[in-house]
């Protein structure tokens, strides 16, 4: 009988293995182009090869520089979005066919691409895990643990609402990248980042999906990770940036997590936010006070408002106002890469609501040269913790910092893109916090 017991018991523990593997193995490995590669031009569709690596596939294939690649899986790169979504959805383990444009030629090449390597920490496992949310999109979820023993503390990183990627390669050199390396490396506790839905490997598509759809999947991992038997689900902390600064109440109050960090963030509708943001664009672009009020008068608020309140897309309030067209940046369907749905349910979404329920310690930064948030949001949030009898919150005004975690000599150097500085105490401060609120600083 007990040998019977243990037999069964053996067999159910090698079960568990394969499903479990089976499981991680259900999202495929993005791929790589191992090429540089520039977009799709305004004036006419396809991507044109820049350089390739001689060891890729596309190298091997006979691809070569100054090719421009037409389609990809017979569909047309006819503009940049169609070129992001291409990128992002092909797989290592999937053939991909590559349409391209050489002298005037077009020619077919058949090659199955490389999988983005794997990060790879000293003295820290990363794990490769996964989610489903709510409406059915399994989505990558990235966790690194110290290699140590024991219940650990947790920080769960939330980005903002763009459609790029929350993992760790070489190839990216931005100072965001350098943020989440050094949460990683030296903070000394798990960290867990969750992939978009269309980004990386995870499932969907980042174009089409919606504010309620991303959150269904920021809740599924926070799920998981206080499920997991290394982490401390009482010391666990969440830190958002930029639109994830916003939504870090929201899962501190649901999920009862140990603190907040919040990292550019926004306090008032989205609406307002961007009246409010336009107006500061006008004047680094050198408007004059009375242009401006011509401009938001004539062409902002009827644009946001038609966008916003009466939740049409931009190419419907551009059809009844035709003039907006001259102040349209965003695309007929699309807004930073993200579609109209997104934002209409972010302007019905009670984020400043939850900072009144807040009761864990919250810590917030802000760069003084971030021109995409508003100084007054922060003090906001601050005056409405305070009305509530919130004791335990640090509002931190980083001299010099933008919106993109650089140093610049003004914002205005920073709206036009010139180069900034990178200074160890933006991430080091964040990690200071956290350690601090789980008790190991």
């Amino acid at each position: 009988m007990l040998y019977k017991l243990v037999s069964i018991l053996i067999t159910m523990f090698f079960l568990a293995i394969i499903v479990n593997s089976a499981h991680a193995q259900k999202l495929s490995r993005r791929a790589t182009w191992q090429a540089e590669i520039s977009g799709p031009s305004k004036m006419q569709p396809g991507a044109k090869i820049i350089s390739i690596e001689p060891s890729s596939p596309l190298n091997e294939a006979g691809l070569k520089p100054n090719d421009i690649i037409l389609k990809v899986d017979s569909v047309l790169v006819k503009d940049d979005e169609t070129w992001t979504e291409i990128s992002y959805g092909i797989r290592a383990s999937q053939p991909v066919k590559i349409e391209v444009l050489r002298a005037q030629k077009a020619i077919d090449f058949n090659v199955l691409l490389n999988p983005i390597p794997i990060e790879r920490h000293n003295n820290i496992d990363t794990f490769y895990e996964e989610v489903t949310n709510s409406y059915g999109i399994t989505q990558r979820v990235i966790i690194t643990k110290p290699k140590k023993e024991g219940k650990q503390p947790a920080i769960i990183l939330i980005g903002g609402l763009s459609c790029s990627s929350i993992e760790i390669n070489p190839n990216r050199k931005s100072n965001w990248t350098r943020v989440i390396n050094d949460l990683v490396e030296t903070s000394n506790m798990v960290v867990m980042r969750i992939e978009k839905p269309g980004v990386g490997d995870s499932g969907g598509d980042c174009s089409k999906s919606d504010f309620l759809t991303d959150i269904s999947g920021f809740k599924a991992a926070v799920q998981l990770l206080k499920t997991l038997p290394y982490v401390d689900d009482s010391k666990i902390v969440v830190y958002g940036a930029s639109m994830g600064s916003a939504i870090a109440p929201l899962l501190a109050n649901e999920f009862d997590l140990a603190g907040i960090i919040s990292d550019g963030t926004f306090f008032k509708t989205w609406f307002e936010h961007m009246l409010e943001i336009e107006r500061r664009i006008r004047q680094m672009r050198g408007d004059s006070e009375s242009e401006i009020v011509e401009k938001m008068n004539n062409y902002y608020i009827p644009l946001y408002y038609g966008m916003l309140i009466q939740k049409k897309t931009y190419q419907e309030v551009v059809d009844v106002y035709p003039a907006l067209k001259r102040y349209n940046y965003h695309s007929a369907q699309h807004m930073y890469g993200r579609p109209v749905a997104y934002y209409h349910q972010l302007q019905e979404f009670d984020l400043a609501g939850e900072w009144e329920k807040v009761k864990v310690p919250v810590r917030i930064m802000r760069g003084t040269n971030d021109w995409i948030m508003s100084s007054y949001d922060n003090k906001m949030i601050i005056d409405v913790l305070k009305r509530n009898n919130h004791t335990d919150h640090i509002l931190y005004e980083y001299s010099g910092l933008d919106h993109w975690n650089t140093i610049h000599e003004s914002a205005k150097n920073s709206f036009e893109g010139k180069p900034g500085k990178w200074e160890d105490n933006i991430s080091m401060q964040i990690i200071k916090w956290a350690q601090e609120i789980v008790g190991l600083y």
